[in-house]
């Protein structure tokens, strides 16, 4: 096992009627900025829930944060937040609402010349406005990490940072928040959920059982919750599992001394750069095909993972099957859930997106994979088969 710290300060608020809990957690001496996405807050109840516990406050909004929320329409609230003074910041949504939440905390406060370069050159972060969120759509862990990824309309760009000053002091999680979720939304969060894992655990084979075992139960349960969620939307057992599940996938507990790839993130984040698809989208596109392109370097753990999730049993002699039956059956998984996973199917040209995404990481002198051995000529032919 590799060595790590490990540190997660996040306050967990979990269950039916948490909303009301707000009114302990949020601070009542300074102004609070809501944070929302478009509005759907207000059809299913969570927005009337949300003010009535901080009635006590004084409260400012902005709304129209987007699924990949844009710098520029981050800056707006960063403006605001300096305008008026802001002391607390509350995220009610999804991933991308907490996303630009974060960023907004950390530049709002950012004493540089240009707030971008919080993510593209990954300037120093030495304050941040505090933060808290309340949780509508499980998917991205952000509501237990302190990661980022905002989009950048101008360039067509889409980066990342990570800060400790941006962890959510609390984060609140009511699965009833999940139930009025288009079935899109839904699958989107399962698959990204689930990419997370195998970010941190289909690398190279090391003593770390207890990691491994940690990120297989947390495969296994969406596995299994899922096909109950697109049955019965109102399952509650079914949204309270993948909603806690989402979470554990990505607060950096199963990441924890082990090696990490994340290139499907960093090749799906490309792709919604220059496509438009969704974040979980392109990582059911790419994955398959970065197995396949990856499986000599990957074997050990693919076996053990076809073994341990799909029951695939092999021989020393019929490991390569084994190998190509267990990357056939995420495929399988995620189609079953509805999720295409070729280019051609969002109407995208394999070739085209190669060279445009390839050009680009190349230009950057970006390596991907956890041995940082994957160059862009292997994200080209990735890509190339993806079609």
């Amino acid at each position: 096992m590799l060595n790590f710290e490990y540190h997660n300060p996040v306050k967990i608020v979990f269950g039916k009627g948490a909303i009301a809990e707000l009114d302990k957690l949020v601070p009542t001496d300074t102004p609070v900025l809501m944070l929302y996405g478009g509005g759907s807050i207000k059809k299913n109840g969570v927005y009337d829930q949300v003010v009535t516990a901080l009635r006590k406050r004084s409260v400012l909004e902005f709304s129209g944060i987007e699924p990949n929320p844009l710098y520029e329409t981050c800056l707006k609230a960063v403006e605001m937040v300096r305008r008026e003074k802001i002391g607390f910041l509350l995220s009610v949504g999804g991933g991308s609402v907490l996303d630009a939440a974060k960023f907004i905390a950390a530049a709002a406060l950012y004493d540089g010349v240009d707030t971008w370069d919080i993510l593209a050159k990954g300037a120093e972060i030495k304050a941040a406005v505090p933060l808290g969120a309340v949780l509508t759509l499980p998917a991205t862990g952000s509501e237990m990490n302190a990661n980022s990824v905002i989009s950048r309309s101008s360039t067509g760009e889409k980066l990342y940072f990570s800060s400790p000053l941006v962890y959510p002091r609390f984060s609140i999680l009511d699965p009833e928040t999940t139930f009025t979720l288009p079935e899109r939304q839904t699958v989107n969060g399962i698959i990204d959920a689930y990419v997370h894992v195998f970010e941190q655990y289909m690398t190279f084979y090391l003593n770390a059982p207890l990691q491994d075992r940690q990120a297989e139960a947390i495969l296994l349960t969406l596995i299994e919750e899922a096909p109950k969620i697109l049955k019965n939307p109102l399952d509650y057992e079914a949204r309270a599992n993948v909603m806690w599940t989402a979470t554990n996938a990505l607060n950096g507990l199963i990441g924890c001394g082990v090696p990490q790839d994340w290139a499907t993130h960093m090749i799906g984040h490309e792709l919604t750069a220059f496509y438009g698809i969704d974040h979980a989208q392109s990582l059911a596109v790419v994955l398959p095909r970065l197995l396949t392109h990856c499986r000599d370097a990957k074997k050990m753990k693919l076996l053990q993972y076809g073994k341990r999730i799909f029951g695939i049993e092999f021989k020393k002699e019929t490991e390569g099957k084994a190998v190509e039956a267990a990357i056939n059956a995420t495929e399988e998984f995620f189609n079953s859930l509805g999720m295409k996973t070729h280019l051609s199917d969002y109407k995208i040209d394999a070739n085209e997106a190669a060279g445009k995404i390839s050009r680009r990481l190349k230009e950057r002198g970006t390596m991907l994979g956890e041995k940082e051995d994957l160059s862009p000529d292997d994200v080209s032919k990735i890509l190339v088969g993806c079609a």
